[in-house]
């Protein structure tokens, strides 16, 4: 690496994907199988080969949620109606293929650390206070990343899904804060990303109506960041590039932020791809 990169530091916030790992009880599990074995076949010379099959929802492990992902009333975002562009194949529009690979400015709004906790409580509405509390400049076109500190529990797998007690994430007044500022991607550590109270599931969901169907903001969930949320960094280049499937209404993504070293701010002024 040459320039700002030179001596940068890469922080993977991705979950590992495996089988039994915490998600939405809404989406298909995460399975992987070995397919053929070492052994199974040998060739002439001795080699073997392993390979295996992998079966998964597109809204399991850290992912991204496509603007096919949410309707509201039968239309996706922008008015096209859900009916005219779906099949049993996927969709002809607003599919996770569409995103536009995203290499820029991301602002980390450390909610966890305003309040002096390593973790929201369960339950947690994240308001607009909490985020002008960040104190953070976000511009348009930006990402945005929402600390809670909840990629800690990753391994409490019934705590981390919320079902009883709940998840922190943004409310309604939280979720028009970020749409009103023209943000690109929003991204934060928890299934459903927004608030969800106890014992109410993700029955409803009106975040996520406010950012895909009526702003167009994608939006990123399950992300592993407590490591960048050790850092202290308030911003950093993030590299955001789902796989793209083709009329699918989300994929797996494995996020990298890349901070510059110490003194060296030409991250600062990143844009999309």
């Amino acid at each position: 690496m040459s320039g700002f990169l030179e001596g940068a530091t890469v922080l993977d916030l991705a979950q590992p994907m495996r089988r039994g790992m915490p998600q939405s009880p809404n989406h298909p599990p995460f399975r992987m199988a070995l397919e053929r074995r070492h052994g199974d076949l040998v060739r002439p010379d001795g080699g073997s080969a392993a390979n295996e099959l992998i079966v998964t929802g597109g809204h399991v492990g850290t992912h991204v949620d496509a603007l096919a992902h949410v309707s509201q009333d039968g239309l996706l975002h922008g008015g096209v109606p859900a009916s005219s562009v779906q099949s049993h194949l996927g969709f002809t529009s607003h599919g996770i293929e569409s995103f536009e690979v995203y290499v820029g400015r991301a602002v980390v709004l450390d909610v966890a650390r305003v309040h002096g906790v390593p973790v929201l409580p369960a339950g947690y509405e994240i308001t607009a206070g909490d985020l002008d509390a960040c104190a953070a400049d976000v511009r348009p076109g930006d990402a945005v990343l929402i600390g809670t500190g909840w990629s800690r529990r990753w391994e409490e797998h019934d705590a981390f899904i919320g079902q009883r007690d709940g998840t922190p994430g943004p409310g309604v007044a939280a979720g028009e804060w970020l749409a009103s500022r023209g943000v690109r991607v929003v991204g934060a550590e928890t299934i459903a990303f927004e608030h969800i109270p106890p014992g109410k599931g993700h029955a409803v969901l009106p975040v996520h109506r406010m950012l895909l169907v009526e702003r167009g903001v994608h939006i990123v969930e399950t992300m592993r960041l407590h490591p960048l949320l050790d850092t202290g960094a308030r911003e950093c280049l993030l590299v955001l590039n789902p796989l793209p499937i083709v009329g699918a209404t989300g994929a797996p993504v494995r996020p990298l932020a890349i901070l510059p070293p110490a003194g060296n701010t030409a991250a600062n002024t990143g844009g999309a791809a």
